[in-house]
């Protein structure tokens, strides 16, 4: 056993020995086995922004068995994506990689919109393909977001009682929220707290800028070191229960190869429990992508 990663399960005392399991199998899977850390290849972006601005740049991203032997050649811990593409690979990776299946998506077909995501899979789907969890996405700021939070309220305690924990995508968005506002310190750290709160066993959030979005919140962030990514970050771990939950910060838009290492580097530095990187990983050719994953891999390791 390992030390790291018992640690972190202890913060779950109140879970089940199923929600448990998983849990200490997405953390003892991969190149990053026992240390308590996690670097995540999630292909939901299909559903989310189309597929030719997906997987055009790298062609062979449209098949759904393609990413999954990314994951596992890199070492990732697991893999999550909706639930056509768990479908297209569960049959050869359940068992072999752990699976998450996003169980709501939204689409950008009709333009923007005050964000709602429909529910597009359920337990029983991620039970049925061999999941190790489920992911949902919040909108925290949407005028929709009570509606998510009930939807997830309801789909938590179904997952844990089939002994599934669930991945939270808590992304602040819509409303009174400037764009500048949806990465803001203030913003990203209560959308953490708030995944927290709603019961997720995994939080994933975006790497917050030093913009503070909340007159109110102002005050009080003057006391608290902002100047750096890495301090930044380690304010939102604080706000997930003082560092008790797990979170994992997203990769974000396709951008070079030496501003996404040196963004891990901050994040990793701030304590991050990991990252969740699919378009600057996919989208390039399968030897870059899995270099790259490999090399988030040894940051986190490090």
């Amino acid at each position: 056993m390992s030390n790291a990663v018992e640690t972190i399960l202890s913060h779950y005392a109140s879970e089940t020995p199923g929600v448990i399991a998983n849990l200490r199998r997405m953390m003892n899977t991969g190149s990053l086995a026992g240390t308590g850390k996690f670097v995540i290849l999630p292909v939901d972006q299909g559903f989310e922004h189309g597929p030719a601005r997906s997987f055009a740049p790298n062609p062979a991203g449209y098949d759904p068995s393609y990413h999954p032997s990314l994951a596992v050649e890199a070492g990732c811990n697991a893999y999550a994506a909706p639930l056509g593409f768990i479908e297209g690979c569960a049959r050869e990776y359940a068992g072999r990689l752990p699976l998450i299946l996003k169980v709501n998506s939204s689409d950008s077909v009709g333009g923007p919109s005050e964000p709602l995501s429909a529910v597009t899979g359920s337990v029983k789907d991620a039970l049925r393909l061999g999941c190790s969890a489920i992911g949902f996405t919040i909108y925290p700021g949407s005028s929709n977001r009570n509606a998510m939070y009930e939807e997830i309220r309801e789909l938590i305690c179904e997952a844990r009682e089939a002994g599934l924990p669930t991945v939270m995508w808590s992304y602040p968005r819509g409303g009174k929220l400037s764009k500048e506002g949806e990465t803001g310190l203030d913003i990203s750290a209560y959308a953490a707290h708030i995944a927290c709160q709603l019961g997720a066993h995994i939080v994933k959030v975006k790497p917050p800028s030093a913009h503070i979005e909340h007159s109110e919140a102002k005050k009080h962030y003057e006391k608290i070191p902002s100047a750096t990514l890495a301090e930044r970050v380690r304010h939102v771990v604080q706000a997930a229960f003082n560092g008790k939950r797990i979170v994992i910060f997203s990769g974000g838009p396709a951008k070079g190869t030496e501003e996404v290492l040196a963004e891990l580097r901050e994040l990793h530095k701030g304590g991050a429990s990991g990252t969740i990187m699919g378009r600057n990983s996919f989208q390039r050719s399968r030897a870059d992508g899995a270099a790259l994953l490999k090399s988030a891999i040894e940051i986190f390791k490090s």
